[in-house]
């Protein structure tokens, strides 16, 4: 079969690879849309280390090819959905409520990590019945591809901001997870939304998705700015999209004590992110900052499928750019430069 693979850091194309093969609780799912991801280029460029003919991608929807002896919610023909993360979910991280953490630190994130990802013609997904999900009639599959990474992030970014209902909120970045970490505080009842972005079709982005108001970084100091916005005395919560040491220090600085700094970003370079020690109230203001990886599983991929079911949420706006799968080394220089006002490129592998 055809994949998109790391060859080793800083390389990519096209390869030969032989299929998957489904064990007993697995399946393997014949992708029909995709979505590159920021990580991806993260990867590429040697933020988890070296990899060797690694195919990449985590973003996909597709029909069930084959399922093993043991699945029994899916068969062969069905539309379905994959996790980004897809976990183990009977480790002792997944019993213990942190399954994205399953057999260790980030263990749950196996695609394009610890093996082969969804850019290919077929992928393979361990413990199908708990990492995949029906998609519904009623939803597309443009629309479906945006649960396995984008709104499940982005959302739980919101989740872990634990933003009162009336509550303000400052959300660094307005990236694709950026937009549903603010699609998501609107939903959560967030008064009043601070998007922190200086790209004009994103920042419009933002306001469609929810945003009160626009802090352009490139015009005003974002920390002045907000606290400006919240007359001196700063948010409820922060959230850090982007991955920036920088970011993850404002966040801090614009946050109010005992309120929230929800870090959704990844922080893919440098040896350390740094805290700003006065602003962090010398170790004791009682502001907390919450890290989480993207969550996986059946049961959250059918909740995010519902709000596209009930129109709730439209992701398909932040699809800038479309292309076949053979062209996919293009899209994938496009995410990597950020040229040509791209947000998230759509595959077709049909």
């Amino acid at each position: 079969m055809q994949a998109f693979v790391m060859n080793e850091i800083g390389e990519t194309g096209l390869a030969e690879k032989e299929e998957p093969e489904a064990g007993p609780t697995d399946a393997i799912l014949r992708p029909t849309k995709g979505l590159i991801c920021t990580s991806d280029v993260h990867t590429v460029h040697g933020a988890i280390g070296d990899r060797e003919n690694l195919t990449l991608g985590h973003e996909v929807v597709g029909i069930v090819e084959e399922v093993g002896e043991a699945v029994e919610s899916f068969e062969p023909g069905d539309r379905a959905v994959v996790g980004a993360i897809t976990p183990d979910w009977g480790s002792e991280a997944a019993q213990d409520d942190h399954p994205s953490q399953s057999n260790g630190a980030l263990g749950g994130w196996k695609f394009a990590n610890v093996k082969d990802g969804t850019f290919a013609e077929y992928a393979h997904v361990n413990e199908a019945d708990a990492n995949l999900a029906h998609i519904p009639d009623d939803v597309s599959d443009e629309e479906a591809v945006y649960t396995t990474d984008m709104m499940s992030t982005g959302f739980m970014g919101a989740e872990h901001a634990d933003i009162p209902i009336g509550g303000t909120v400052a959300v660094f970045a307005q990236g694709p997870v950026g937009l549903m970490a603010t699609k998501g505080a609107a939903l959560q009842g967030a008064g009043q939304i601070l998007a922190v972005e200086s790209v004009p079709e994103r920042q419009e982005l933002a306001e469609h998705y929810g945003a009160t108001e626009i802090v352009d970084f490139e015009e005003h100091d974002p920390v002045e700015r907000i606290r400006e916005l919240t007359d001196d005395r700063g948010v409820d919560a922060a959230i850090e999209a982007l991955g920036s040491s920088a970011t993850l220090e404002q966040c801090v600085a614009v946050t109010r004590p005992g309120g929230k700094i929800s870090n959704i970003g990844y922080h893919g370079e440098g040896e350390y992110v740094n805290v700003p020690r006065e602003e962090w109230g010398v170790g004791m203001a009682e502001k907390d900052i919450v890290t989480g990886l993207c969550p996986g599983g059946r049961l959250r991929l059918r909740r995010l499928l519902r709000l596209l079911e009930a129109g709730l949420v439209d992701p398909t706006p932040m699809t800038t750019h479309e292309f076949d799968f053979d062209e996919i080394e293009e899209a994938f220089r496009l995410m990597e430069s950020k040229e040509d006002g791209i947000i998230k490129p759509l595959i077709h592998f049909d």
